[in-house]
């Protein structure tokens, strides 16, 4: 079983709201997963992230993968360091 950080959508029609959350990567979308770790509020300006920080870094350390959505919310967090590589 494979486990990925990506988001759920919530709210209604032309107003989206996102959960950030743990699922295996065989669960639907907006189905079961294991755990509530942030959202995202794309309609504020600017847009809201709220996080469980130590939880989301629990996870990557686990080995669970972010989608590339929630890896470009979490780099604006600060969440990965900018480090050149070689």
């Amino acid at each position: 079983m494979s486990v990925k950080i990506r988001l759920a959508r919530y709210g209604a029609k032309k107003k989206p709201y996102y959960r950030i959350v743990v699922a295996s990567t065989d669960a639907p979308r907006d189905g079961k997963f294991l755990e509530l770790v942030g959202t995202y509020d794309p309609l504020k300006e600017p847009a809201a992230v709220t996080l469980k920080q130590d939880r989301v870094k629990a996870w990557l350390d686990k080995g669970a993968l972010p989608t590339a959505t929630v890896k470009s919310l979490l780099k604006k967090e600060g969440f990965f360091s900018n480090t050149a590589k070689a």
